[in-house]
């Protein structure tokens, strides 16, 4: 082949007669395709090597062409589009790495094209909110779920997080690439607490010798301690009621929970449990927990059946949070080391300091908490 492309070229590289060397001539064209130094007419020529390549019928020639375009951005959108919808070998390269393929055509693609298709998309260095969507409404295969959520590239909304936890929650592969991701919204980390903690309990109760009260009562401990560790002090106020919310309808706003909470600090999940449990606005829990006597809240809190001797405590962390509050100071260690100090000093006399989460489990033991599995 000469340095430059001619209308010959394309009766001597199109009717060669071996597959093979139809091949090389696919890849020898693109690479000078790729250089970018075609003259215009040299140019036009090479799209139309191309635009017959894609119809060979052999699909190491096919193959070869997409290997070889997968990452020029200037190939011919109609020659990268029928690429993509070829058979998986061949269409893996464009569907993995082209830029010329658009969102529309790629979830076109989702729809019709199996699990080996959805991956190659699923590894694709960034992909949009929708495309994301399209996938997992479209697939039914952990793999290329998988795939999808351990990508850091591909935008994934609460939303979408929320189908996946619906449709694959349950397989391992996939909870355990969705929990390493980067940053999870508050709702679907508390989803992934919860359905670990879930493991742990079957784990126990099949493999060691716990009767099941010992292990409920492990499970609730090990999974509240979890969920209120996720609510650090920049959450956002209205990921924390959507949190209260998801708990509430699924059985998991207990009352040890909630005592965790705010011995944590955690008074705006407080106030948003308080209201949730009594049906009434956040706005009216807040002025009847921030009375500034001591009816607002003693009233709220008994509408909410809440253990009474829980509610000096609770009166203690609220009078902690509005100190620290005035003081600036927001660290969750800090105010837990005020709270255990408060403790010491208004609260039972065997209170370990050492052992809050004994003492917590010991406050709500009466009731049992309404423990939900």
């Amino acid at each position: 082949m000469t340095d430059n492309l001619t209308s010959s070229d394309i009766q001597s590289l199109l009717t060669n007669p071996t597959a093979e060397n139809r091949a090389e001539a696919a890849i020898k064209v693109s690479n000078k395709f790729n250089t970018g130094k075609l003259s215009d007419s040299e140019r036009k020529i090479a799209e139309d090597i191309f635009k017959i390549m894609v119809k060979d019928a052999e699909v190491r020639v096919r193959t070869a062409l997409s290997e070889s375009l997968k990452n020029n951005p200037d190939v011919p959108h109609d020659v990268a589009v029928s690429l993509a919808n070829d058979v998986v070998g061949v269409a893996g390269p464009m569907l993995e790495f082209s830029e010329v393929l658009t969102d529309d055509d790629l979830m076109e693609i989702v729809k019709s094209k199996g699990a080996e298709g959805q991956i190659a998309i699923a590894r694709r260095e960034s992909l949009s909110a929708d495309l994301t969507d399209a996938i997992v409404e479209n697939s039914d295969n952990e793999e290329v779920i998988a795939t999808l959520v351990s990508n850091e590239g591909a935008t994934l909304q609460e939303e979408t997080m929320g189908k996946v936890m619906d449709k694959f929650g349950e397989a391992e592969a996939v909870s355990d690439s969705l929990a390493n991701r980067g940053q999870l919204p508050i709702s679907v980390a508390e989803r992934l607490v919860s359905l670990v903690s879930e493991k742990v309990r079957d784990h126990l109760v099949t493999h060691h010798e716990m009767t099941p009260d010992m292990v409920m009562d492990l499970f609730l401990s090990a999974r509240e301690r979890a969920t209120v560790s996720l609510l650090g002090d920049n959450a956002d106020v209205m990921d924390v009621r959507k949190l209260v919310e998801q708990l509430h309808d699924h059985g998991r706003l207990t009352e040890t929970l909630i005592f965790r909470a705010i011995c944590m600090g955690d008074v705006v999940f407080f106030e948003a449990a308080l209201a949730k449990l009594c049906g009434i606005p956040v706005s009216n829990a807040y002025k009847l927990i921030h009375d500034r006597g001591d009816m607002g809240l003693t009233a709220i809190y008994r509408e909410c059946n809440l253990s009474p001797q829980m509610l000096p405590i609770v009166l203690s962390a609220l009078d902690v949070a509005k100190d620290m509050e005035t003081s600036a100071s927001e660290d969750r260690d800090r105010f837990q080391q005020r709270m255990l100090e408060r403790m010491l000093t208004n609260c039972e006399d065997d209170f370990d300091p050492e052992n809050l989460d004994y003492f917590i489990t010991k406050l709500g033991s009466p009731k049992k908490n309404n423990q939900a599995a």
